[in-house]
């Protein structure tokens, strides 16, 4: 039997200054794309892959995701907020205060990514490899983004964000799944980051991995907010196209 989908974690809290002057006055998550709000397409992203509770975890702005969240209207899935409180938590720091809120495993993800991959195939695979938590990856090749991963036979023997080594071919997707005990090590209230949180999990052995083919979008670049765009417009043609 399929288990219910697991609540996904959004983490929206970060200062997005690669895309200033857009972002001086509003977080990217709430970019425009195609007269709605970036964050919108991304909620109905997981309504569509059976998710049914969310989390954004929220710092910067947050006030103005809230309100644009309280106008979202979708009674198939319960959205609430986490504050990151009077200083920026970090990404792992934001999930360690949302805990209460999310549960004993949750799926994560970045406020910019917009990732159209089987959300169910990848819990799965989580549910099957008995770890801690799962990082999904992609074959990227340097191509739309730094590689920043390597992958071999199902695994990961390297990752490293700042830093690229020989044989890296694969990037972090962007979308993970941890359980409650994978962030033990993060102390509450201390700015940490998820990458961080990522490499000790993948040192002490305890995260898995699964390759998902279907490339990614995000908001985080002006390259990337352009792309996201054309898929929405691509996708609304093929739509009036079918009607």
């Amino acid at each position: 039997m399929t288990s219910a989908a697991f609540p996904c974690a959004i983490l929206a809290g970060g200062l997005a200054t690669r895309l200033h002057p857009l972002t001086v006055e509003l977080p990217k998550a709430l970019l425009d794309v195609h007269g709605e709000p970036f964050m919108y397409h991304q909620l109905r992203l997981l309504r569509r892959n059976g998710i049914t509770r969310a989390v954004v975890c929220v710092g910067h702005l947050g006030e103005l995701i809230r309100d644009a969240i309280n106008d979202f209207r979708d009674a198939t899935l319960h959205v609430d907020i986490q504050f990151d409180g009077p200083r920026l938590l970090g990404t792992a720091g934001a999930l360690r205060a949302a805990l209460p809120l999310l549960g004993k495993e949750f799926f994560v993800l970045y406020g910019d990514s917009y990732l159209p991959c089987d959300f169910q195939a990848v819990q799965a695979a989580f549910e099957r490899s008995g770890k801690k938590a799962l990082m999904t990856v992609f074959r990227n090749a340097g191509q739309l983004d730094r590689s920043n991963v390597r992958f071999e036979q199902g695994r990961i023997l390297a990752y490293d964000k700042d830093q690229a080594t020989a044989g890296m071919e694969h990037i972090d997707y962007g979308l993970g799944i941890l359980s409650g005990a994978a962030l033990e090590t993060v102390p509450a209230g201390m700015p940490t980051d998820l990458a961080t949180l990522y490499q000790g999990l993948l040192q002490r052995g305890e995260l898995a991995a699964v390759e998902v083919k279907e490339r990614f979008y995000e908001v985080g670049s002006f390259q990337g907010l352009q792309d996201m765009r054309e898929l929405v417009a691509s996708t609304m043609t093929s739509s009036r196209d079918v009607l």
